[in-house]
C-alpha cells in the first residue's frame, strides 16, 4: 500500500520529532491522525491546515487502554477506514540534559516505570488497537521510536534508555507474532536531534561534540528523522520486519 493510500496514527505529534514525522507523511499524501496528550493548540492547527480530509487532532494519554481504543474509533469514524500505520513516538516526560539526570545511585524505580508506561505500555495500547483494522485490511505498519543510547550509553538516561531497550524486545516479538497477517513492525533509533522540545536543554557545547563525532559532522535533525521514518512504511519495505534502524547521521554503528 503506498504511503498516499494511507491513515496514518503518529503519537505525540502535537509537538517535537512528532509534529516532523507528521508534516512528512501529510506531504506524501497520508490520511493523518495527528495525535497529543497535552499539546492540542499546534496538533490542531497541524489538522486545520491540511483539512479535515486529510487530517484530524484526537487527544488521549496512550498509557490508558480505553482512551486509545476510543482514539481509533474516533479515527475510523472522521475517516471511514481503520488505522493502517502506526508511528509509536509518544515520550513520557523527559529533557535531554546529561548533567540534570540522577546518577544509577540516585535514581528512583518510580522514574523507570513512568518510562516503561510511556514508552512499551503506551505502544502496546495502540498495536493492540490497531489490528482489528490492520488484520481487515491485510496490511499493517507499526514504527516504534526508539534511541541509539542502548548501543551507545554516553550519558546516564537510565530510565529512558531501559523503556526504549524493552520496545525494541516488543518490536521484535510482536514482527515475528503479525507477520502472518501482513504487518511489519520496526524501529528507528535516534540520536539526539537538532532541536525539539526535548532536546532543548542540551547545551550547545554537546551538539557541537556530537557534530564532530559524526562522518556527516553535524546533529541529525527531526526533519532529516522523519524521512527515514517513511521508508518502514512505504512499499520499498515489505520485506523488512523486526529491525532496529539507527538514524544518527552515522555517530552509531549497528
Amino acid at each position: 500500500m503506498h504511503i498516499s493510500e494511507q491513515t496514518v496514527l503518529v503519537t505525540g505529534a502535537g509537538r517535537g520529532l512528532g509534529h516532523a514525522i507528521a508534516r512528512a507523511f501529510a506531504r506524501e499524501g497520508a490520511r493523518l491522525v495527528v495525535h497529543y496528550r497535552r499539546s492540542r493548540e499546534p496538533a490542531e492547527a497541524l489538522a486545520r491546515e491540511l483539512g479535515p480530509g486529510r487530517a484530524v487532532a484526537l487527544a488521549a494519554d496512550v498509557t490508558d487502554a480505553a482512551q486509545v481504543a476510543a482514539l481509533f474509533a474516533q479515527a475510523r469514524a472522521h475517516f471511514g477506514r481503520g488505522v493502517s500505520t502506526v508511528v509509536n513516538n509518544a515520550l513520557a516526560d523527559f529533557s535531554f540534559n546529561g548533567d540534570a539526570r540522577a546518577k544509577a545511585g540516585e535514581i528512583a524505580w518510580s522514574d523507570f516505570a513512568a518510562q516503561f508506561d510511556g514508552s512499551v505500555r503506551g505502544a502496546l495500547h495502540t498495536l493492540q488497537a490497531a489490528l482489528p483494522g490492520m488484520r481487515a485490511q491485510g496490511f499493517g505498519r507499526i514504527v516504534n521510536i526508539g534511541t541509539n543510547l542502548f548501543q551507545n550509553p554516553v550519558v546516564p538516561y537510565h530510565d529512558y534508555t531501559a523503556a526504549k531497550a524493552a520496545l525494541l524486545s516488543l518490536t521484535r516479538t510482536a514482527a515475528a507474532d503479525l507477520g502472518p497477517d501482513g504487518i511489519t513492525v520496526n524501529m528507528l533509533s535516534g540520536g539526539l536531534l537538532r532541536t525539539t522540545d526535548a532536546s532543548a536543554a542540551t547545551p550547545e557545547a554537546v551538539f557541537d561534540l556530537i557534530a564532530a563525532s559524526t562522518p556527516l559532522r553535524r546533529v541529525t535533525t527531526p526533519e532529516e528523522f522523519a524521512d527515514a521514518v517513511l521508508f518502514f512504511a512505504s512499499p520499498w519495505a515489505r520485506a523488512v520486519t523486526g529491525q532496529n534502524l539507527v538514524v544518527d547521521g552515522g555517530l552509531v554503528k549497528n
